[in-house]
């Protein structure tokens, strides 16, 4: 029987095909009927094609037997959802499609299917099972996003400048005449094998204020610190790097070899965003109220980078680097010069990992030399903490702030309750230990952080019963799909962050613990992890984009509480499926059973319980 007269092809992946695709996918529509417990597709044969529900209810099972009811249900499959595609593609099922009650169907054979796939190659990547290919379609659905494309461009020669060489043995006098012939404003010295940068600055500064003489070589004045980007990564990164050095240039390197140079001007004709005109206000702010004026366009930065597309992992990146100068900058402020080489300000949890976009609360502590004497410690922190709270960081809950003298220690007592905690591994010391090994330094003597952190690092190595009781953290919260594999809806909604952002964030933070990798960045540790083979390279893949994924929900329903009204500390995660369309609905299910997949990995691999 033939008749499509009812079907709607507006939607995802449908509305991929031309008009041409969709009248020859119409014309080959036939409807199909299924009683309850028929079986549609069975295992190991091959599908007639693709099935579209137009009526009715299907159940996705392994079956072991041929009794359906001993099957594990994976997902089911109502109305409007299609199924059979990848098993058709495949040649035959590996799992069978059975009709839970009486079922109607469009059915597009497979021969078509291949047609139109065929034809038409984003249509064919809608099926492939890889999470990343249906992400980007994602991105790709909304021509708002279109920003995308523009603001992942590479670094290659048309974004850089050719890198200008000085010639060995040139002074000051002949270096100032050869940046006025190039017409540049700094060159770069080779010594050996290391380059080194001299700006216009630098001759300033070496003749005027050091009165070193005109037929000194240039070389002697030269910055051999240089901040590296490689040919032909995201030029993004790039304006990361000088946001986060407070630099106006990076050095481009090719295969080990100079190859270029970028600057601010050439970076930011890339960019619509403002990201480093708020970085340059917050560095040269001079009070508190200059920097809540950068911190409020901290704010439309995010609204900016959201709208346009920009993926999640980046626009943390640069969000981070930001919130980090930030608050080094407001720290400068208030805690007295003479005291910065002998304290140490970190940022722990979400921001020390750099993955807080929206602000949520703060999260810091403070590491002190031992045998600091400073009487005023109590009241500057509680300022800086107050401050923190006027320009938009709320107060954490639960009181994880410098303003908490439990969170501001000397290096000895701060080392030695970390001991303790890895002693006890109590709930309270677990909680303590996960948000204090994502610290990270913003300010001050950051040699105080990196003698704490590489001592825990060595002592967890061989803690392999404290590392089964922290790995089991990660299976407190369930993961919500139900027992048929679709997503479990609650009416609060779904809470992204406990049941899919947590699990992932502290799986990897134990995996990472035991492996000594110092990086905190959630996809940094799980890059790490697969380098050194701890994850297989393709779970640490969907780990990424799932955690992108989640991550995305979380802003895009974040951002929207903002626009309602909702004040910092009334922003959760609790997704209303109701929202979602279709596709968002399957990225969200699918990055889910990642997270379920993560779990078994962490529970085969420290012995832990399967509460999943």
């Amino acid at each position: 029987m033939n008749s499509s007269s009812g079907f709607n092809a507006d939607v995802l992946p449908f509305n991929l095909l031309d008009e041409d695709e969709r009248t020859l996918l119409q014309d080959n529509l036939d409807i199909v009927y299924y009683q309850t417990s028929e079986v549609i597709i069975k295992t190991g044969n091959a599908p007639e094609g693709m099935y579209i529900i137009l009526k009715g209810c299907v159940s996705e099972l392994d079956v072991q037997s041929s009794d359906v009811n001993h099957g594990h249900t994976f997902v089911h499959y109502t109305n409007d959802d299609y199924f059979g595609a990848w098993s058709a593609l495949r040649g035959n099922a590996i799992h069978d499609f059975v009709a839970d009650e009486e079922t109607i169907c469009y059915l597009l054979p497979t021969k078509v299917l291949l047609d139109l796939i065929y034809r038409n190659s984003t249509f064919g990547d809608f099926f492939n099972k890889d999470l990343s290919l249906q992400k980007q379609l994602l991105a790709q659905r909304d021509d708002s996003l279109n920003m995308t494309e523009f603001m992942l461009a590479r670094i290659d020669s048309s974004c850089m400048r050719e890198a200008a060489l000085l010639p060995s043995g040139t002074d000051l006098e002949g270096a100032t005449a050869y940046m006025s012939e190039q017409q540049v404003d700094c060159v770069l010295v080779q010594r050996g094998s290391r380059y080194g940068m001299v700006t216009r600055t630098d001759l300033l500064n070496a003749i005027v204020l050091d009165k070193l003489p005109l037929t000194s070589d240039a070389q002697s004045i030269a910055n051999y610190r240089l901040i590296t980007v490689e040919s032909g990564d995201y030029l993004f990164n790039a304006l990361v790097l000088m946001t986060a050095n407070q630099i106006d240039r990076v050095v481009v390197m090719k295969d080990s070899k100079l190859y270029g140079i970028i600057d601010l001007a050439d970076t930011l004709s890339y960019f619509s965003s403002h990201s480093h005109v708020v970085g340059l206000r917050i560095e040269r702010a001079t009070s508190i109220e200059q920097l809540k004026a950068a911190a409020g366009d901290m704010g439309n930065l995010i609204r900016s980078l959201y709208s346009q597309g920009v993926k999640i992992r980046f626009a943390m990146d640069l969000l981070a680097a930001l919130n980090n100068r930030l608050m080094s900058k407001l720290f400068n402020l208030v805690v007295p010069e003479s005291l910065l080489p002998h304290v140490c300000l970190v940022v722990m949890g979400s921001e020390g990992r750099g993955e807080q976009v929206i602000r949520i609360d703060q999260d810091n502590g403070l590491i002190m030399r031992d045998g600091l004497d400073w009487p005023e410690c109590q009241q500057t922190l509680e300022a800086y903490t107050q401050a923190l709270v006027d320009l938009g960081y709320p107060k954490c809950p639960g009181g994880v702030m410098v303003s908490n003298p439990f969170w501001v220690q000397p290096i000895s007592e701060w080392t030695q309750r970390m001991r303790d905690w890895v002693a006890k591994a109590d709930s309270d010391s677990l909680l303590n230990l996960a948000i204090s090994i994502d610290a990270h330094p913003v300010a001050g003597n950051k040699a105080l952080f990196k003698t704490s952190r590489n001592w825990l690092l060595k002592e967890l190595k061989q803690q392999e019963r404290f590392l089964s009781l922290f790995a089991e953290v990660a299976l407190v919260f369930e993961t919500p799909l139900n027992f048929l594999g679709g997503i479990r809806d609650r009416a609060s909604g779904v809470d992204v962050k406990k049941g899919g952002v947590f699990p992932i964030v502290h799986g990897v933070r134990v995996l990472a613990m035991q492996y000594q990798i110092a990086e905190t960045n959630t996809y940094k540790r799980i890059e790490a992890l697969v380098k050194l083979g701890v994850l297989p390279q393709r779970l640490g893949s969907e780990l990424k984009e799932s955690f992108s994924l989640l991550q995305w929900f979380r802003l895009a329903h974040q951002l929207k509480q903002q626009e309602s009204g909702c004040s910092p500390e009334e922003i959760n995660n609790d997704i209303n499926l109701s929202d979602l369309d279709r596709l968002d609905k399957d990225l969200l299910r699918q990055s889910f059973q990642v997270v379920k997949d993560f779990k078994k990995h962490l529970s085969l691999r420290y012995r832990l319980g399967m509460g999943l």
